[in-house]
């Protein structure tokens, strides 16, 4: 037997798709979910903070780091992460390790998201990764001298605005670990939505910086123009023993010896002298002073000259200088002086003995050293220590894994939603502050053409009581249309009342706006209906009198 659902031939066609995606729905809900599930075999390492930290992180007991990490919602998702919850403090935390990752000779993809709630002016908010500690060390200890393999993330303030990724590499010649400075690292996205970091390491010596999924920078670790300095050293460095002779002159042109001052050179001379052949301009008012006393100023009632001193007017251009050439005395005006050379310098002449600019000579590095890839020491830890001036940066889903379809698939499921979300939320939030300026645009423009209607003569006798009103408008914008109404009312009526020749009193109380206005109306209609049943009345009793006989004068 069919089934029917009471919704016509359509109506049964629109339920049978509905059950078919929602079958589809469910099937995919399901790959993802078992995706998800055997992805999570695959990461070396998984924090999504859906649980409480403590007991999992270990928060740095070094007294330079007061920050509080918290354990927080993302800002309008259910979604937890650790929280920089504190304004310009240091912070530190870490975790170890069940065991410590070769990252050497193998692809490893190291990736997290982080959101900048509040953005970021400055501060980092990057992930160390660090290198197996020395004996003893305790996680408690974790401080900016900890030792680390990788650093990783944003990091901004002032000139900087940059995504690091910093390296330590050990010299085998030197034993010294160097730090290794990607060259321009891309920027920090300006925003505060949801962003994720993807730094691919790959066993060909690539390295790939990913920002949201998307490549922004790809370099080789090997090159010396990718990183400063350059993994692998020059190998010839300056001689750091040579000395630059006694007799070396460096200098490729000298003053020549043999050249006199002329006689005629005045090295005191002014540079600028009096132009002799300037004229005083005609009109000019020299008994005028420039300035004069505000004639409209007046001492205010409260000066009290014991305490301020002798009251003097302020003083204001005079209005006589702006109709002639000038006033004062009248000077000539300064002009270049073709007699004044400056200080005397002898010529330069090229120097006989001149031997180039020196440089120690080149010698054969001792530190120089060949490798087919980088010797990246084992992670042990990752752990988070930054410096901060903003408080809510969310750290979330720090993932390392050796497989970059794992690390697409979380990027997808785990951070791709948040981000679509906060896109769609502010662009609904764009939308309305763009509505809501263009309404307060047409509002003050309003407003404005009523000010101006105020100001017309014929409304002189209503002028205060508008401007009552509009300044009532403008204060509570919503009764901005009661007031609208109001004052076309006003100005209809007196527009009427003149057309029709009549004269109109000015209205009793105009702030009572549309409400009052319609109350009054009503009252007068009722009146005017008592008025014209009583005249009615007369009218009648008038009709039904005898008429009155009119008296006549006699002659006498």
């Amino acid at each position: 037997m069919k089934l029917s659902y009471g919704f016509g031939l359509e109506g049964e066609k629109l339920m049978g798709k509905m059950q078919v995606n929602a079958v589809f729905g469910l099937l995919f809900g399901c790959c993802v979910f078992y995706k998800i599930q055997a992805s999570a075999s695959d990461a070396i390492f998984y924090e999504p903070f859906d649980d409480p930290f403590d007991g999992r992180w270990v928060v740095s007991e070094n007294d330079d780091y007061k920050g509080v990490w918290k354990h927080s919602k993302s800002e309008g998702h259910d979604d937890y992460g650790l929280l920089v919850s504190e304004k310009a403090r240091k912070y530190a935390i870490i975790k170890e390790l069940n065991e410590n990752l070769n990252i050497k000779s193998q692809k490893v993809i190291l990736q997290y998201d982080v959101r900048l709630q509040n953005e970021l002016e400055c501060g980092g908010a990057y992930l160390k990764f660090l290198r197996q500690q020395s004996t003893g060390w305790k996680p408690q200890e974790f401080d900016n001298n900890s030792p680390y393999s990788i650093m990783f993330g944003p990091d901004k303030c002032s000139n900087t605005n940059k995504v690091h990724f910093i390296f330590k590499h050990k010299n085998p010649k030197s034993g010294e670990y160097v730090e290794h400075h990607l060259k321009d690292p891309p920027s920090v996205p300006s925003d505060k939505f949801s962003h994720v970091y993807t730094a691919v390491l790959q066993p060909d010596n690539i390295l790939r910086i990913l920002i949201d999924g998307k490549e922004e920078k790809k370099t080789y670790f090997l090159s010396e123009k990718d990183f400063d300095p350059p993994l692998i050293p020059t190998k010839m460095i300056p001689d750091p023993d040579d000395k630059k002779p006694e007799d070396c002159d460096e200098r490729a042109k000298i003053p020549d010896p043999e050249a006199v001052k002329p006689g005629d050179w005045d090295e005191d001379a002014p540079a600028e002298i009096e132009d002799d052949e300037a004229v005083k301009p005609e009109g000019w008012l020299d008994d005028e002073p420039e300035e004069i006393e505000d004639p409209e100023a007046s001492k205010p009632e409260d000066w009290d000259e014991m305490e301020d001193g002798e009251w003097e007017a302020p003083k204001v251009a005079n209005p006589k200088c702006a109709e002639a050439p000038g006033c004062g005395k009248w000077r000539r005006p300064m002009k270049s002086n073709p007699a004044c050379k400056g200080k005397w310098h002898a010529p330069l002449i090229e120097n006989p003995n001149y031997n180039g600019i020196w440089k120690p000579q080149q010698i054969q590095n001792p530190h120089y050293f060949e490798v087919a890839e980088p010797n990246f020491e084992p992670i042990s830890a990752v752990g988070i220590e930054i410096w901060t001036m903003q408080d809510g940066i969310l750290f979330d889903n720090i993932l390392i894994t050796c497989d970059e379809n794992v690390a697409d698939l979380y990027r997808e499921t785990t951070w791709k939603p948040k981000f679509e979300v906060e896109k769609a939320k502010h662009k609904a939030e764009k939308a309305v502050a763009a509505s809501s300026d263009f309404f307060t645009r047409i509002r003050k423009g309003l407003f404005g053409l009523l000010y101006k209607i105020a100001d017309i003569p014929f409304l002189n006798a209503y002028k205060s009581k508008i401007i009552e009103v509009l300044k009532r408008g403008e204060e509570q914008p919503n009764i901005t249309v009661g007031i609208l109404f109001s004052i076309f009312f006003i100005v209809l009526t007196i527009v009427v009342t003149t057309l029709s020749g009549g004269k109109e009193k000015p209205p009793a109380n105009v702030t009572q706006g549309k409400m009052g206005m319609a109350a009054a109306q009503t009252s007068n209609n009722q009146r005017s209906t008592k008025e014209k049943e009583s005249e009615t009345k007369k009218a009648t009793a008038t009709a039904a009198a005898p008429p009155r006989r009119k008296s006549t004068r006699r002659d006498a």
